[in-house]
């Protein structure tokens, strides 16, 4: 399997162990929210546009709550199993180009909403994966920052990832900085530059 499809069933197995009311980083959703998501996401074309595009997300949000509303145990299953073989994100290449960001990012909005969570331990296919996803992401979803950002990994590892003023370097593993690059702040990472323009990155970071 690849790191979309491991993450797919270490979220799976989380969400079994947790059940549907506990919290996650998404603002507002708990485990039951974040799991109807993933299955709108993946079963509902008519749907999904909503995710992304604001004029849509009023139907998207009527389709999610129904799908919250069915049986925890059914709803799991269904984000545990994925798409039908017909759906495109089926095929092995295509699941870990489309998904690996999004369930690596959605473990761990549900692990790191838990007291007490901790990093996992390194794993080197993970971690490639995470760098890779982060600097993709990073030129998108940075693109507002009022400053330049520089993304580092603890052993060396670097990139550009916006340009501008007083530049920033966040600093940290490659987990944490594609959780950052997607505006989560339980994350263990360390910033260098003007302590201002720091925060001036912080502070677009959270509206994300």
């Amino acid at each position: 399997m690849g790191v979309a499809a491991d993450e797919r069933q270490a979220l799976s197995s989380l969400l079994d162990d947790l059940g549907p009311d506990a919290p996650t980083l998404c603002e507002g959703w708990t485990t039951r929210d974040l799991a109807a998501h993933l299955v709108v996401r993946e079963h509902r074309p008519d749907a999904a546009p909503g995710i992304m595009v604001p004029a849509l997300a009023g139907y998207t949000q009527k389709v999610q709550d129904r799908y919250a509303a069915k049986p925890w145990a059914g709803l799991v299953e269904q984000v545990r199993k994925g798409p039908s073989k017909f759906w495109p994100t089926a095929i092995g290449p295509l699941d870990e180009l489309t998904n690996t960001a999004e369930f690596l990012v959605h473990h761990e909005d549900v692990r790191r909403a838990q007291p007490g969570w901790e990093p996992r331990p390194a794993d080197a296919t993970r971690d490639a994966a995470a760098w890779k996803s982060a600097k993709q992401a990073a030129k998108l979803n940075l693109r507002k920052a009022p400053v330049g950002v520089t993304l580092r990994t603890k052993d060396g590892r670097e990139a550009a990832v916006k340009t501008g003023p007083d530049p920033v370097t966040v600093v940290g593993e490659p987990v944490d900085l594609l959780l950052f690059v997607f505006g989560r702040d339980a994350v263990q990472l360390d910033f260098e530059g003007d302590a201002a323009a720091v925060t001036k990155l912080q502070s677009v970071n959270r509206g994300l």
